[in-house]
């Protein structure tokens, strides 16, 4: 199971690293295909959505057929058949649909690892496997930063992005291999998302899952590159510094969130805190965008950082979930985490339209983010706090 654990942080890894390449890539994307900041929202918006939307049957083929077979199946279609189609890409149509195929491979590899932590480990090491899986991934944040634009610098953007559909692949069929499916559980009762939505509890905890993720990973995984290029003119180098910078910052905030509800007793407070944190970084950045790179980069570290609470959120959850209804109901939280950045990136396509200028643009996006974490964490204010 170890070895099978590893791959899956490989394969999540690469998930994370899907999710966030596209600000470096902007410019030579932009140069080479004449993809435009909103045809890349678009295309970061897609892979999202998709994503969501899979954790469905997702879901559903965990708890039937195991994590094995659901991960490695779907990221060997899905990842390895993604790269490749982006890689040979020939307008912003086709990188859609290649961050399509990314979000179908990518979809399952985090939930299987959850499925399995929540199988056969005890409940209350639930929180600190999780974000520790979530930091452990977002290593995939720093290599779709400095080490891809060093990697296009000196090759070029297709043989880099033609080198990740071959590892994808190679992840894939260790998933198959290495992977060990927990013992199944007798069916003696049947169940289905439906009835995790009729469980009240988890309506606020799915409010806060929808907007926790969604400034960080939205701004990270596509504004930070334009942010810094059209507002500090920023080259590919330093925008790979700028997104390094917060990327580490993401994985220092997962690695401290994890211990956290054991230390405090709490789940819900943590969380609390972590993100108006979060929220107070976006506001500075709305206040004053241009106020300077260093300066900015510090305030995305600490959105980064302080909006990395994903899979305490998922722990905090799943205090309330019936045990044969564990596959779904880890899928159906990362529906709403995920789901929420995919509908806030196809909406600040039209937002950063609307500004005159690049610091208008921005900060209007800011603005937006700050205000949707804002109401995440008022509604969350009314859950009900759980610990195992």
């Amino acid at each position: 199971m170890t070895k099978g654990l590893i791959v899956l942080a490989l394969s999540y890894a690469l998930s994370q690293f899907y999710r966030a390449f596209l600000p470096v890539l902007s410019p030579v994307l932009k140069a080479d295909l004449g993809a435009t900041p909103e045809n890349l929202a678009t295309a970061s918006s897609v892979w999202f959505l998709v994503f969501a939307a899979m954790q469905i049957p997702v879901g559903a083929a965990l708890d039937r057929f195991g994590p094995r077979w659901t991960a490695a199946s779907l990221f060997a279609v899905g990842g390895g058949g993604g790269a490749l189609a982006f890689a040979l890409a020939q307008s912003p149509v086709h990188i859609t649909w290649a961050m399509v195929l990314l979000g179908v491979g990518c979809s399952p590899v985090l939930m299987a690892s959850y499925y399995i932590f929540a199988r056969q480990y005890s409940a209350s090491m639930f929180a600190t496997l999780a974000t520790a899986m979530i930091g452990l991934g977002s290593l995939g944040n720093i290599a779709g930063a400095s080490p891809l634009a060093w990697s296009v610098a000196a090759f070029g953007w297709r043989p880099s992005v033609l080198a990740l559909a071959a590892l994808s692949l190679a992840v894939a069929l260790a998933i198959a291999v290495l992977v060990r499916d927990p013992e199944r559980l007798p069916v003696t009762t049947r169940g289905s998302v439906i009835d995790l939505l009729r469980i009240p509890a988890l309506w606020p905890i799915f409010a806060m899952m929808f907007v926790n993720y969604a400034p960080a990973a939205g701004i990270r995984g596509l504004w930070a590159g334009p942010f810094a290029a059209e507002v500090y003119g920023a080259d590919t180098l330093t925008i790979g510094r700028v997104t390094l910078v917060m990327g580490l910052a993401m994985i220092v905030g997962n690695f401290a969130y994890g211990p956290m509800d054991r230390l405090f007793g709490t789940r819900k407070w943590v969380v609390i805190v972590g993100n108006t944190a979060a929220l107070a970084a976006l506001v500075l950045l709305a206040l004053q965008p241009a106020a300077g790179l260093v300066r900015s980069t510090a305030l995305l570290a600490v959105l980064g950082a302080g909006a990395a609470a994903y899979g305490l959120i998922i722990a905090h959850a799943r205090a309330f979930f019936p045990p044969h209804l564990t596959g779904r109901g880890v899928t159906l939280m990362n529906l709403f985490g995920v789901g929420g950045v995919g509908v806030m990136q196809y909406a600040t396509g039209p937002i950063y339209r609307a500004g005159a200028t690049p610091t208008q643009s921005f900060t209007l996006l800011f603005t937006a983010f700050a205000a949707l974490l804002a109401a995440g964490l008022l509604i969350y204010l009314f859950a009900r706090d759980r610990t195992d």
